[in-house]
C-alpha cells in the first residue's frame, strides 16, 4: 500500500497508518473538474465530492462593475494636485460584494460492521492519482478519471451501507435537498439534488453502484449490500438550472460500467494515459535517506525539515497542481474543500495567489495547468472589456482581483481594498501564457488577441503626464498595500509601471505591424524610483513613502516573474530591488508571502533568503497530513498556495530561463548540497536534466530548436549555440 521509490529514488506518493479524522487530512484526487477528499475509514468511510463549477449564489451572480468613467477625470485631477485620499471616494457607494463561494457537493458514505482488525494503511500514489486504503477484510481504491470525467471507487467488503450525504460543515439553512434511490438490472442508482436557497440554480450528484455477488436492497435514502465480492461506484456531479434527468445520467454511467469484472482497471488504464504521462515529466531527487523516504507524511512533517520532506512536497505539489487543473486552474483551496464556509469564498484570487500557485507550470512541464489558466482568461475576456469601459471609459481589458470562475466582472472592492483600481491584472495573468508560448516555440492566437486588448487599454488609459512629460499611471494601486501616511488609491505603483511596460512591449512582439506605437508609448513611462533607503520604491511618485511590513511583494513584479530587473542587465536596479526585499516584513506570515519572497530572492541570486523563506514554510506547520497546505502557520485556513508554489521555488533556485538565457544554480541553499532535477522545460525550447554536488554540476540540454543563448553560471557568462535535435552536455566546476 505504500508508494514505492522508482529505482531507489524519491517516493511518488505519501501514506498514513490511520484514517483521516479531519477533512483537511483526507487524501486528494482530481481531474480538474471533479475532486475527492478520501478519509479511508474502514468502518465509516467518507469520500467528499467537489466540482469546480459548484459556487453558491449570493448576489454576486448579478453584480456588474461600477460605472465610474465619467468621474475619472476629476479623480485624476485631484490625485495629481496632491489630494492623496481622493480615490477613497471613487465608488458608486455599494457595500462589499463577495464572489459566489465555492463549496463541496456531498459525501459518499460507506458504512460496514465495525471490527477490531489491525494492519491498516492508506496511501495516495501521485503517479496514478489513486487513493487506496486497506485492512483485513476491507479495501478501497479511488481515482478521478481524466479520460472519462468520472469518480471511480472500488470497495471490497461483503456488507456495506451506502448513502449520499449533504450534511457537511457550514451547509446553508434552506438548502433544498432531495434524494433518489433506484434498483436496476445493472445496479443501484443513487442521486442527490440540492437547490440553493432563493435561487433557480441547483446541482445534482448521481452514483451508480455495480455490485458483484450478494444482494442489494433499497434502504432510503441509500442501499444496503450483503455478501458482495466487490462494489464499483461511479459518481458525477452537474450544476444546472431547472431539472436534471437522473435516469439519463445513470445510463451514461452504466455505459462506463459495462458488464466486465475488470471495469475499474479498464477505466484506470484510460486515465493513466493522461495523468501518469503528465506527472512523470519532471522529477526532483535530493538524495534523501531511504529510511526517511519510507516514513508516513505526518511523521516527516513532525521532524526537523529534511530532504525527504522537500522531495515529497515537490512531488505532492506537482500532483495536486495537475489534479486541480482542467476546467479551471486551482482556486485558493485548489479543487477541494470539506466545508461550505470556505475562506475568501474559495475564489480565484488573481492579484497574487493564482499566479503563485501556477508558477511552475511552464518549467515543470505541466501545459495542462497553463491551458486551464488560459481557458479562464479567454472565457472571461468579454467581462474584462466591460470592466475597462465601465470604470475607465477605455477600450481593451481590465482583469478582476477576485473571480468565482463564472464572472470576470470587477465588482469586489471596498475602501480599504479598492480592487477596481488594479489595472495590472491582465498583464499579470497573461504572463504565464506568454511563458508557455515561449517554451513551446509558437504563439497562441488567443494570447496574441488578449495582449492586443491589453495594449489598447493602455493606449486609452495613459493620457496624463508629469512635469517632465512622462506618463503617469493615475489612479494606481499596489495590491494590497498603501503608502505610509497615504491611501490605497495612489499614483505610479511600481507594479503598474512594470505591467504597462511589459504589456505594451510584449504585444508589440506578437503584433509587429502595430509595434511602433506601443513601443513609443512604453518609452514614455517613467523609470522606477529608488527611495531614501536605497530600495526600489513601491510607488514611483514623490511623497509616497513605503510601507514595508506587508505580505504582498507586488512592487517586485519587475524581478519576478518579469525580467525587467535582473542582476545581469540592470545591476543597479537589481541592487535596489534586493534592498527592498531585505526591508520587506512578513506581516501576518501568509504562506504566499514567504514563497513569493523566495521566488524574488532566487532571481536576485540570494540563496540565503531563499533558504530562510523555505524554512519559514517548512518549520511553520503549514502542511496537513494530506500534504495540502494552509494559508497561515499552525495549519490555519486550508489553502493551496504553499503546496502548489513550492515546486516553483525549488526549480527557480536551480534553473532559470528566458528565450535567450539559461541560468544554472543561481541560488541553491546549503541544505541541498546535491541532487538531480530531470525533465525541466526552458523558455528557449530545450528540455533540461541537471545534476549537482559539491564537486560541480552536469547539465544535459535537449533543444527542440536551433538557437544561440547566453549561459550564466557562478563563473560568469558565455554564449551557447544549440542545434535542434542535438544534445548538449555542460560540465560546471565546483561552486
Amino acid at each position: 500500500m505504500t508508494p514505492e521509490p522508482e529505482a531507489h529514488g524519491p517516493v511518488h506518493g505519501t501514506w498514513e497508518p490511520a484514517p483521516a479524522a479531519r477533512w483537511e487530512d483526507a487524501f486528494l484526487a482530481g481531474n480538474g473538474h471533479h475532486g475527492v477528499l478520501v478519509f479511508g475509514d474502514p468502518d465509516d468511510d467518507r469520500v467528499v465530492v467537489t466540482h469546480h463549477t459548484l459556487v453558491r449564489p449570493n448576489g454576486g451572480e448579478h453584480a456588474r462593475p461600477p460605472r465610474l468613467a465619467a468621474r475619472l477625470p476629476a479623480l485624476r485631477d485631484r490625485l495629481l494636485a496632491g489630494y492623496l485620499t481622493a480615490a477613497e471616494e471613487f465608488t458608486d457607494g455599494r457595500p462589499l460584494q463577495w464572489v459566489q463561494p465555492f463549496h463541496p457537493a456531498f459525501q459518499v458514505r460507506l458504512r460496514r460492521p465495525a471490527d477490531d482488525e489491525h494492519g491498516y494503511r492508506r496511501a495516495v500514489d501521485f503517479r496514478t492519482g489513486e487513493v487506496t486504503a486497506a485492512r483485513a477484510g476491507w479495501s478501497s481504491r479511488v481515482f478521478v478519471s481524466r479520460a472519462d470525467d468520472v469518480i471511480v471507487q472500488e470497495v471490497t467488503a461483503p456488507d456495506l451501507a451506502v448513502t449520499l450525504d449533504h450534511r457537511l460543515p457550514g451547509v446553508p439553512t434552506g438548502l433544498g435537498v432531495g434524494h433518489g434511490a433506484l434498483l436496476t438490472p445493472e445496479g443501484a442508482l443513487l442521486s442527490l439534488r440540492a437547490r440553493y436557497p432563493g435561487s433557480d440554480r441547483a446541482y445534482t450528484g448521481v452514483t451508480l453502484l455495480a455490485v458483484r455477488g450478494g444482494t442489494t436492497e433499497l434502504v432510503p435514502p441509500g442501499v444496503r449490500i450483503t455478501g458482495a465480492r466487490s462494489v464499483l461506484l461511479l459518481t458525477r456531479v452537474r450544476r444546472h438550472t431547472g431539472e436534471l434527468d437522473v435516469t439519463a445520467e445513470g445510463r451514461l454511467l452504466r455505459d462506463l460500467a459495462g458488464d466486465g469484472a475488470r471495469v475499474y482497471d479498464e477505466l484506470l488504464g484510460r486515465h493513466l494515459d493522461r495523468h501518469r504521462t503528465a506527472y512523470r515529466r519532471v522529477t526532483l531527487d535530493l538524495g534523501a535517506d531511504p529510511a526517511e523516504r519510507a516514513l508516513p507524511g505526518s511523521e516527516l512533517l513532525r521532524r526537523p525539515p529534511g530532504t525527504a520532506l522537500v522531495e515529497r512536497l515537490f512531488a505532492a505539489g506537482r500532483y495536486h497542481l495537475l489534479s486541480s487543473s482542467g476546467l479551471f486552474p486551482p482556486r485558493l483551496p485548489g479543487l477541494w474543500t470539506g466545508d461550505w464556509d470556505t475562506a475568501w469564498s474559495g475564489a480565484f484570487t488573481t492579484n497574487a495567489n493564482l499566479n503563485l500557485q501556477t508558477a511552475s507550470a511552464a518549467a515543470a512541464a505541466l501545459p495542462e495547468v497553463t491551458e486551464a489558466q488560459a481557458g479562464l482568461v479567454h472565457r472571461q475576456l468579454g467581462d474584462w472589456r466591460e470592466n475597462a469601459r465601465a470604470v475607465y471609459g477605455a477600450r481593451g481589458a481590465v482583469a478582476p482581483t477576485h473571480t468565482d470562475g463564472e464572472s470576470g466582472y470587477a465588482y469586489h472592492f471596498s475602501r480599504e481594498y479598492p480592487l477596481h483600481l488594479w489595472t495590472a491584472g491582465a498583464d499579470w495573468l497573461l504572463k504565464p501564457l506568454v511563458d508557455h508560448d515561449e517554451t513551446r516555440g509558437a504563439p497562441d492566437p488567443r494570447t496574441a488577441a488578449a495582449l492586443a486588448e491589453t495594449a489598447a487599454f493602455y493606449e486609452d488609459f495613459l493620457t496624463r503626464t508629469d512635469a517632465r512629460g512622462r506618463l503617469v499611471v493615475v489612479p494606481s494601486y499596489s495590491p494590497e498595500n498603501r503608502p505610509a501616511r497615504g491611501s490605497w488609491g495612489a499614483l505610479n505603483a511600481a507594479m503598474d509601471l512594470s505591467a504597462a511596460r511589459h504589456a505594451l512591449l510584449t504585444a508589440a512582439r506578437y503584433h509587429p505591424g502595430r509595434a511602433a506605437k506601443w513601443r513609443a508609448l512604453a518609452d514614455r513611462l517613467p523609470p522606477h524610483r529608488v527611495n531614501a533607503d536605497g530600495a526600489l520604491a513601491e510607488w514611483a511618485w514623490p511623497g509616497l513613502d513605503d510601507t514595508y511590513d506587508h505580505r504582498h511583494l507586488s512592487h517586485l513584479y519587475g524581478v519576478w516573474p518579469l525580467e525587467e530587473i535582473t542582476p545581469y542587465d540592470t545591476p543597479d536596479l537589481a541592487a535596489a530591488a534586493h534592498r527592498a526585499l531585505e526591508l520587506r516584513g512578513a506581516e501576518n506570515d501568509s504562506a504566499h508571502g514567504h514563497l513569493h519572497h523566495a521566488l524574488v530572492a532566487a532571481r536576485l541570486r540570494d540563496a540565503g533568503r531563499v533558504a530562510h523563506a523555505l524554512r519559514q514554510v517548512l518549520e511553520g506547520d503549514f502542511f496537513h497530513a494530506s500534504l495540502m497546505s494552509s494559508h497561515y502557520p499552525h495549519r490555519d485556513v486550508y489553502n493551496a498556495d504553499a503546496a502548489h508554489a513550492l515546486p516553483a521555488v525549488l526549480i527557480e533556485m536551480l534553473v532559470q530561463s528566458t528565450p535567450d538565457r539559461l541560468v544554472l544554480l543561481p541560488a541553491v541553499p546549503a541544505a541541498f548540497p546535491r541532487g538531480e532535477l530531470r525533465g525541466v522545460r526552458t523558455r528557449f525550447g530545450a528540455e533540461l536534466d541537471l545534476a549537482w554536488d559539491p564537486d560541480g554540476a552536469r547539465a544535459v540540454l535537449r533543444p527542440g530548436r536551433t538557437h544561440r543563448i547566453e549561459l550564466r553560471t557562478s563563473s560568469g557568462a558565455e554564449p551557447l549555440d544549440l542545434v535542434a535535435g542535438e544534445d548538449r552536455v555542460l560540465t560546471l566546476g565546483a561552486r
